[in-house]
């Protein structure tokens, strides 16, 4: 499937953060910085820009807020072609939190709102723009958003200067129809501009949901080392870099990362595939719940799981 157009996230850093609240030691941070831009990645989303209003540094790590000072520990030294990203989410940080770009290691300010504040991710995307980055808006949660509601958004989108909007599966509720479906939705609705997909992996489908959403002509595509996202993580990118057929790719750095950095976090915290995050996903239900079981010493009963969440029952 090799298209030279299509450009490959990886958010191995900011989503992973989800599951450990960023606390990644600076050693982890360089060695998948250095790892993607040996293997010829074109971003790397290193984190979140938050505003220190709102979080304490006491309980997460530096990669919730992005520092330049925090950023340049990592990329100091290195030369690299690949970009670095952060994304930002509506009613979490100021306008005044993103300095200008010329001040900054960071090339993309990636938006993450939903369809109901679709306004405000535009004020904010506008105003990255402004400041000189590159800009993405990330719809969160489209899975559980009315179809009239989508169009809305779209069209608002389609008459704002952001170039690129992303279809995000939050929920990893989605099929190969639904990605389809709403590639062709958004193709139409947002002409010339550009399409990515970010997917989860509650039901198993984070990758064949990307190249389905390839296919379909997206081109913008996320990806986490070995998966590592928040509850059942996300398309793999060793999957999918061996499956683009780009020469520019080099899968070896990939291997050589997982296996030094990956494969030991993952047997201090979980992250993948299981009972509680499939029950979420098919039922098109944000995945903290399934978190939470995780999180307890014990599994519940994962019949009660299902029909408490089946019921609307209030989880204890």
């Amino acid at each position: 499937m090799y298209r030279p157009q299509i450009k490959v996230l990886d958010c191995t850093v900011r989503d992973g953060g989800l599951i450990n609240q960023w606390q990644f030691t600076d050693e982890f941070v360089k060695k998948v910085f250095v790892a993607l831009s040996n293997s010829g990645v074109d971003y790397m989303e290193i984190g979140y820009k938050s505003s220190e209003k709102y979080f304490s540094r006491k309980e997460n790590g530096a990669w919730k807020f992005c520092s330049e000072d925090d950023i340049r520990k990592i990329t100091d030294g290195f030369e690299t072609k690949m970009k670095l990203s952060a994304m930002a989410d509506i009613g979490r940080i100021e306008p005044e939190d993103i300095p200008n770009k010329k001040d900054s290691v960071l090339d993309m300010i990636r938006v993450a709102c939903y369809v109901k504040e679709v306004d405000k991710g535009i004020s904010l995307a506008h105003h990255c723009m402004e400041k000189g980055y590159e800009t993405t808006i990330n719809l969160m949660a489209v899975s559980k958003v009315l179809e009239k509601d989508l169009d809305d958004a779209l069209d608002d989108l389609s008459k704002s200067s952001v170039p690129v909007v992303y279809l995000v599966d939050s929920f990893g509720a989605m099929y190969s129809e639904q990605i389809h479906f709403l590639a062709k939705k958004y193709f139409e609705a947002l002409p010339g501009k550009e399409l990515g997909i970010h997917t989860h992996n509650n039901q198993q489908l984070a990758f064949a949901n990307t190249v389905e959403a390839i296919i379909a002509g997206i081109n913008r595509i996320d990806a986490t080392l070995y998966g590592m996202g928040r509850g059942a993580g996300n398309c793999p990118l060793e999957l999918l870099l061996s499956f683009l057929k780009n020469p520019k790719f080099d899968i070896r750095p990939i291997f050589e990362v997982i296996q030094d950095m990956l494969i030991p976090l993952k047997s201090e915290m979980e992250w993948g595939y299981h009972i509680p995050y499939m029950i979420t996903g098919i039922l098109n239900e944000h995945p903290r719940s399934g978190m939470k079981a995780m999180a307890a010493e014990k599994l519940p009963d994962l019949k009660k799981f299902y029909e408490d969440l089946v019921d609307g029952t209030p989880l204890e």
